[in-house]
């Protein structure tokens, strides 16, 4: 399951590089079949678990709108590519009740509730079914470090423990916080671009080590605890790589391996324990829609494989 970034959608894909299911007509205006600049997808049983995003002005040669193309949604849809659930407006850029600015990623929680990164909120919610905020992280329009502030959240997870794991990404760190706002662990901190620059992802492996997308490094970086690297892969010294892609997403497999989103790379790599590539999905710095070629790739996870997330109700991805 990918989320192709500029192409406006999200497609499923088999080994054999096929798109076998797909959402998003490719338009940049927001409506009932189209989906502006995804950043993150997920199956929920059935169901696709989708984030419009929106592009900025110049990022998508299909958005002619000078201020860019907005969508500010996070959809629910079916197999059949009708819209179930959604929060937010199409195009309604606002923080008002069933209003987002620039969701960059949703959860699906145990409960039914979905947990949204609102990044030009500055804020993570939890949202129920019927559109009540239950509960925030982040001021809302405030930007910075301090307790109950971010600055541009690119990424939040439930955990065992239930806690929150946040990738509060240009604090270039990665915190764990309570329920009651309380930080209990953070790496990375925002007057510090070596140990993190960016941060735009992160998930809790079942080792209890973090796995991080350090964005603007260009790289992936496994944390224990203790805050020990014990993992490292650079994503722009393969070859054919640019200087700068920006990879956006890693999830861990079951088997170990590790699924990369190389966003300006135009490529999801799966790389093994070793570093190794074993799959590739899109052709490097190729971007398009035909087959196998993506463009800007935001998140991709293998459905039912990602180690990472706390599974949701029906099923896990």
């Amino acid at each position: 399951m990918i989320a192709d970034q500029f192409n406006n959608r999200v497609v499923e894909v088999d080994s054999s590089h096929h798109v076998v299911w797909h959402f998003g007509n490719g338009s940049s205006v927001a409506g009932p079949h189209s989906i502006v600049g995804t950043n993150d997808a997920e199956r929920v049983g059935d169901l696709t678990l989708i984030s419009g995003t929106g592009t900025p002005a110049g990022a998508d040669p299909s958005c002619t709108n000078t201020n860019g193309c907005p969508d500010n949604r996070v959809i629910l849809v079916d197999r059949a590519g009708r819209i179930v659930w959604q929060y937010g407006a199409a195009g309604v850029t606002g923080s008002g009740p069933n209003e987002l600015n620039t969701p960059v990623q949703a959860t699906a929680l145990p409960g039914g509730d979905v947990l949204i990164t609102d990044q030009a909120n500055e804020r993570v919610i939890e949202v129920t079914p019927d559109h009540g905020i239950v509960w925030q992280y982040g001021t809302t329009g405030v930007t910075g470090a301090g307790p109950n502030q971010l600055n541009n959240p690119n990424s939040a997870e439930l955990l065992a423990n239930g806690h929150v794991l946040i990738a509060d990404e240009n604090n270039n760190r990665v915190i764990e916080v309570t329920r009651r706002h309380h930080t209990v662990w953070s790496y990375g901190s925002p007057n510090d671009t070596t140990t993190l620059n960016g941060a735009a992802f992160a998930s809790r492996l079942p080792n209890g080590n973090t796995l991080i997308t350090d964005s603007n490094n260009n790289r992936v970086v496994e944390v224990t605890h203790q805050k020990t690297v014990v993992f490292t892969y650079v994503t722009n010294t393969r070859p054919g790589s640019i200087a700068q892609p920006l990879p956006t997403r890693a999830v861990r497999r079951a088997n170990g391996d590790t699924l990369i989103s190389d966003q300006f790379n135009d490529q999801v790599i799966e790389i093994n324990a070793a570093g190794a590539i074993v799959f590739t999905q899109g052709q490097i710095q190729t971007d398009g829609t035909a087959f196998d070629q993506l463009n800007a790739p935001y998140d991709a996870k293998v459905i039912g494989d990602f180690t990472g997330l706390t599974p949701p109700p029906g099923g896990g991805r």
